[in-house]
């Protein structure tokens, strides 16, 4: 119990920190695709960046895995800490990063019981909208027969396939680009999936408040209409009794 409330602790200290690293990865992430020309020394340091949050996000995983007391349990539950923290190492692509980040980031936010579904899925609709441009637009821009060239043209596109509406205007011809035009596409039928299902939950709720209202006051109807009953019964018994 001790070892479980250390995890908890840890990650309640650490929520903070992960997801201003997050953040900071956002800004590396972006700038060297937003400014192609940008100097050499800015665009290694953007990567350092990059691999720093990385490994920021690995020793969290490490830290929390060597405080619970039940390893094998938690490697089963949190597989997918797992499969991002070791996504780059597979091969050394910015995107790998990226994807992985990504997912981190989002397990940790679930953990996080502060943070209100709204709130949740909002910042994933706004996170896989900028990050879903940026890596379209650095897959894209130097296709040959790509037809999406600017960072205005990748956010238009990230917005259309995440609404499953695709203009056509604008699609990726490469095989990275079809992979996350799928990718947010299927993110887009997940989120709108979690919105309705919150909204029929919400009515739900309130109609079953509802009906317990009127259980309620139909039993002190009830009960009410019992008491004046007996009432009147005695009432009878009173007078009968008074006129003998």
């Amino acid at each position: 119990m001790q070892q479980q409330s250390a995890q908890l602790r840890w990650e309640q200290h650490t929520q903070r920190p992960l997801f201003a690293l997050a953040l900071a990865f956002a800004v590396a992430y972006a700038v060297p695709i937003v400014r192609p020309d940008a100097d050499r020394t800015v665009v290694r340091a953007c990567a350092a960046v990059e691999w720093v949050v990385w490994a920021a996000f690995v020793l969290d995983y490490v830290v929390r895995l060597a405080l619970t007391p039940h390893r094998r349990s938690f490697v089963r539950t949190h597989w997918l800490d797992l499969a991002a923290v070791l996504l780059p190492l597979l091969q050394p692509l910015r995107l790998l990063r990226l994807v992985s980040t990504l997912l981190l980031v989002g397990q940790r936010a679930r953990m996080a019981s502060q943070i209100r579904l709204t709130t949740y899925v909002a910042g994933a609709v706004v996170g896989l909208l900028m990050f879903g441009s940026l890596a379209v637009l650095s897959v894209e821009r130097d296709a040959p027969d790509g037809n999406i060239r600017t960072l205005g043209d990748a956010v238009w596109w990230s917005f259309t396939t995440m609404t499953t509406v695709g203009y056509g205007d604008h699609a990726p011809t490469t095989g990275l680009g079809r992979m996350l035009a799928v990718g947010l596409m299927l993110s887009g039928i997940a989120l709108l999936g979690v919105v309705t299902a919150n909204i029929a939950a919400w009515f739900i709720a309130r109609f079953e408040k509802d009906d317990v209202e009127e259980r309620r006051q139909t039993e002190a109807i009830r009960e009410l209409t019992e008491e004046v009953r007996a009432l009147r019964a005695e009432v009878a018994a009173l007078k009968r009794t008074s006129v003998e």
